[in-house]
Order: C-alpha cells, then structure tokens, then sequence
C-alpha cells in the first residue's frame, strides 16, 4: 500500500481549524455557564476557568501541527514554526491581571507558579531535544553535500539565542517571566500570523501573475485577510486605549483567532490536492520535505 503524504497534511490542517473550534466550544459554554453579563476580558483569562483544560490542550496541539506542517517557502516555513513554538508558551503562562473570574472557585485551585514551573520546564527539555535533533540533522545534510548552508546555520543560531534567553529568563527571573512571557508570546504569534498571511498573499500572487508579480497581483483574498487582521486590531487597540473598553483585548484575539481559521480553511483548501504551493528543490520534489517543519 503507498501511503499518500499529501493526505497527511490535509489531516493535520483539518485538525488545527478543529482545534479553534474546540477553544471557541469551551469559551462559550463556560460564558453560558456562569450567565451571558460575565463575559472574561480575553480569551486567555479562561484559563482561570473550567475551560482551562481544552485551552491549554488545544494550544499545545496546534502548536505542534504548526511547526510539523512544512511551508512552501522557507520564510513561510519560519513563520509556520514560530507560531507553533509560542503558542504553548501562551497555553502554559496564564495572562496576567485578574479579569472578571465570575467562578472564583475555579481560580482559587490554580497555583500559577508551581504549574507554570512545571510546565515550561517540560517545555524547555522538549525544546533542548528538539535544537539537539534539528543540529544532528544538519550535520548530516552538510555531511552529505545538501544542507542549507548558511541560511540553515543562521536559523539554528535564532533558534538557539531564543531558547537561551527563554530558559536563562525562566531559570534567573521567574516572577519577570511569569509576568511577561504571555503577553510577549501573544504579540509575537499575532505578528507572526499576519506575516504569515501577508507571505501567502505574494505566492499566491506569484502563483497565478501574467508575466512578472506586479502590485495588483498581490491585492488577493490572503492580502485582504492580513489587511483586516491588523486594522481591526490596531482599531480595537485604540479604542481600548481612549475609552477604557476593559474586552479590547477579547476582541482583538478573537478577530485575530477567527480570521486566522478563515485563512487556514482558505488555504487549506486550495492546497488540498497538493500539500504545499510549490515543490522545493532542496526537498527533493516532496511535499513534506524532510526534517520538522
């Protein structure tokens, strides 16, 4: 029987979308719960709540179908991991602050500290196992005259001072950490998102452009979502500011959530027949490559 690899992408971009509507599931059956006038401030502020087992679930599992799943390109391909390596950090490190906590029972059986402790220290073993594997690997393509070179070299360096300053954070500063490592993981996975979304706009375009890419190629439905992505934001986030709306946050992770699970749906299905946009020369022909995402 010859296994399909293309089916294992479908599979894996089916679950990520499952895995949104699994969280949204959650949030709005623990809203229902505790009565539609309490409403938490973010998303994140549930895991003060019985949602917070899918919540974490759920993060950590799209967080690994991201950085498995292969881009077509390699700054889609970076995008895609970055994604997958910040979304357990959020699922892990609960937001700060106090939200609405209508279920104050619920919140007082969380200890952050001891749970944060030992969670991102399982995290980071996983991390270390994952930078050792990811430099055999190299030495291997180099070995064999088909690494990357120095773009492959250059992205294990990031990876590598990122994990350095994470664990060195974590180890030296644990109150620091506990207070910032959410909301810095959040902005650099909204970041990430929307670059992401904006590189499929110039494939796309690329894709499908006459003769060279020109603007109006670009002006396409990935261009439209990351265009609305970061104006809702940057809109949610003033008037957040001017106003003191204390769901400006609520509002902008769940744009930003759902809007990315249009993409994801969008993309999926046009790559569906194919697993990727373009073959990779570097990957000989195949359409998951070889190596982690």
């Amino acid at each position: 029987m010859v296994m399909d690899p293309v089916k294992t992408y479908r599979y894996l971009r089916l679950a990520i979308i499952g895995m949104v509507l699994l969280v949204g599931a959650a949030v709005v059956h623990e809203w229902w719960r505790t009565g539609w006038q309490c409403l938490e401030t973010s998303v994140s502020s549930y895991y003060y709540t019985p949602a917070r087992p899918v919540l974490v679930g759920a993060l950590v599992a799209m967080g690994v179908c991201l950085v498995v799943i292969r881009g077509s390109t390699d700054a889609e391909d970076i995008l895609l991991n970055v994604c997958g390596a910040m979304t357990p950090v959020i699922a892990f490190v609960p937001t700060p602050g106090t939200g609405e906590h209508c279920d104050t029972a619920s919140m007082a059986q969380v200890d952050v500290p001891a749970d944060v402790a030992n969670s991102v220290f399982a995290l980071l073993v996983l991390g270390l196992a994952v930078l050792i594997v990811a430099f055999l690997v190299a030495h291997g393509q180099r070995r064999r005259g088909d690494g990357g070179g120095g773009r492959t070299r250059a992205r294990l360096a990031i990876a590598t001072c990122a994990y350095l300053v994470t664990a060195g954070t974590f180890a030296g500063a644990r109150s620091a950490f506990i207070d910032t490592a959410h909301l810095a993981a959040s902005a650099v996975l909204f970041l990430a998102i929307i670059s992401l979304v904006t590189v499929n706009a110039v494939l796309y375009g690329r894709e499908h452009a006459s003769g060279s890419l020109r603007i109006r190629d670009v002006v396409n439905r990935y261009a439209v979502l990351a265009a609305t992505m970061a104006a809702v934001a940057i809109v949610m986030l003033i008037f957040g500011r001017v106003y003191g709306w204390q769901h400006a946050e609520l509002c902008i992770e769940g744009e930003l959530v759902t809007l990315f699970a249009v993409f994801w749906a969008i993309q999926t299905r046009e790559l569906w027949w194919r697993g990727v946009r373009t073959a990779r020369a570097s990957d000989e022909q195949s359409p998951t490559g070889s190596g982690a995402g």
